[in-house]
């Protein structure tokens, strides 16, 4: 018998972008203090000339979230099960995977501090460590009912925001003295990259586009917006390969909407830094950036330019927050359950884990913001542990695309040269991440 939620992909344009979400969400977490900073200070150092890196930082990474989507379509499962029977001891990538985690409640610390700190500067009689608190109380408040379809809006909301703001910070610079041409530009299409440059540019290769945790939360959203249901369980028919072709396409195309919405927001911020700070003797560190380019808005255009980038900033940093606090929710209770903490197939029981974690994170976050106060050093801090993670991620997407291929789901030539261009790209920017914090 038939499954009344199993139903045909739609076939129309404007019926599949009906269907998009997941990247929204995915838009939300991937721009965040990475791409705000240390873009930025990427094109304060280099200038237009390593514009070309930031793109194809975007671009390419992008073949490894399409893997684990499709795995997320095919088994119908949270990601965890398919982590549970990766070749190697039992559950070494659940643990590794949750270990890794817990260490980036610093990383996360510094992001919530970041966003308190640009409000700060919009509301300066409050502290920062009050409103990191605040901004705590109020994400919790969204996510703890664990409605799949708030987290989607909010983020929608978010990321309209913040690519407004940052889009009219870039186009009020080309009404100042930082005004840049469409030949600068293009001289950073150049592949060229001047040997002082190669270590910053690695280090932006590795920051910017999907990360490892963006990856991982990618398949939870395509879970929870139904993409799996509507394909159905494999039953081995023609029907459910045509289906799960379908609705992989979707997918694809929610992938694709989503990698031009923060490709689009992560050069803007490269171009502010290429334009503005280009040529400065001194480069501003961390959270004072947002505040050395406030003040050049000021200075140039006056302070409803300065607000409105301020106002950017925060719709940056805080969507960061927000999204990695949906995700987190949805990935321990899977790592719980997989390791047979929690009975994960009781739904009343995953529900009051997704509220407990809503509570609880934010507050870890606020306290390790309020005792370390140094939002960049806190967000670098997670550097390694996304390295390391990335690892994973790079691995469990080569097994997953072998299993694809018994199932004839994996696409033309196109799509296996850029899948092992973003696997060999990320590997490489992963073990030179680890090499440099421990021998340099």
């Amino acid at each position: 018998m038939t499954s009344p939620e199993i139903k045909n992909p739609p076939s129309s344009l404007i019926e599949k972008f009906k269907f998009l979400g997941p990247g929204f969400i995915l838009s939300a977490s991937i721009v965040g203090s990475g791409e705000l900073i240390a873009t930025t200070v990427l094109g304060a150092e280099g200038g237009f000339i390593t514009f070309w890196v930031i793109l194809v930082s975007c671009l390419i990474k992008v073949a490894i979230q399409l893997e684990f989507g499709k795995n997320a379509i095919v088994t119908g499962k949270p990601l965890m099960n398919s982590f549970s029977i990766l070749p190697g001891p039992k559950n070494w990538a659940v643990w590794s995977t949750f270990l890794l985690t817990i260490f980036k409640i610093v990383q996360l610390g510094g992001m919530i501090g970041g966003a308190a700190i640009a409000l700060n500067m919009l509301m300066p009689q409050l502290s920062p460590i009050l409103l990191a608190f605040i901004l705590g109380a109020i994400t919790s408040l969204l996510i703890y009912r664990n409605y799949y379809k708030i987290v989607e809006r909010t983020s929608m909301l978010m990321v309209f925001g913040f690519t407004i703001f940052t889009l009219a910070s870039v186009i009020a610079v080309s009404y100042s003295p930082y005004a840049f041409t469409l030949t600068d530009v293009l001289s950073g299409l150049t592949f060229d990259l001047p040997s002082n440059l190669i270590f910053v540019a690695i280090g932006a290769f590795g920051i910017t586009g999907v990360a490892s945790d963006e990856i991982i939360a990618y398949t939870y959203w395509c879970l929870e917006k139904g993409y799996a249901k509507s394909t159905g369980e494999n039953d081995g028919t023609e029907e459910w390969k045509t289906r799960a072709k379908g609705w992989i396409k979707i997918m694809y195309l929610d992938a694709f909407v989503a990698m031009f919405i923060y490709t689009i927001v992560t050069s803007a911020f490269y171009l502010l830094g290429a334009s503005i700070l280009y040529g400065n003797e001194t480069i501003p560190n961390g959270n004072q950036l947002i505040e050395k380019l406030a003040n050049i808005y000021t200075q140039t255009l006056g302070e409803d330019a300065r607000l409105a980038y301020i106002t950017g900033a925060f719709f940056v940093l805080f969507s960061s927050v927000f999204a990695t606090l949906a995700y987190w929710t949805r990935l321990f209770p899977d790592i719980f359950g997989e390791l047979g903490w929690i009975n994960y197939e009781n739904q009343k029981t995953r529900k009051n884990w997704v509220a407990i974690l809503a509570w609880t994170l934010p507050i870890l976050w606020a306290i390790a913001f309020a005792f370390v106060k140094l939002p960049a050093f806190m967000v670098l801090s997670g550097g390694v542990v996304g390295s390391v993670l990335l690892l994973l991620v790079v691995y469990a997407a080569i097994q997953f695309r072998v299993k694809n291929n018994t199932l004839n789901l994996t696409s033309g030539i196109f799509s296996k040269v850029m899948f092992w261009l973003s696997v060999v790209s990320i590997g490489l920017v992963s073990i030179y991440g680890i090499i440099k914090l421990f021998w340099f």
